[in-house]
């Protein structure tokens, strides 16, 4: 069993919010908080993988609302796309006629 951490989970969470919202390096970061850079850089990839949404969540009902408002869109501007990268015929001209 590893022993307790030094350090409060409050502490940890204004750790990494401030190495997140600073423009300074992890690092810099880590001594300005006399850290070793690489705690707070494993504090701060826990904070990022917590994040992240599961890869197989469910859509929220808003997001099934929007999609089902996007395919068609979708279907419409692939369709476009095939029109106008189809190589367009030569217009048929006859001798001494003019291109309006």
């Amino acid at each position: 069993m590893a022993p307790p951490s030094k350090y409060s989970p409050e502490f940890r969470e204004e750790a990494v919010q401030i190495a997140l919202r600073s423009s300074k390096t992890i690092s810099e970061v880590a001594r300005e908080l006399e850290l070793n850079p690489e705690t707070l850089r494993g504090w701060v990839k826990k904070h990022q993988k917590q994040q992240e949404p599961a890869p197989a969540a469910e859509l929220t009902v808003n997001e099934r609302v929007r999609l089902k408002e996007l395919e068609p869109r979708n279907r419409e501007l692939e369709t476009e796309v095939t029109v106008l990268n189809k190589p367009q015929r030569a217009s048929r001209r006859t001798p001494g006629s003019k291109q309006v």
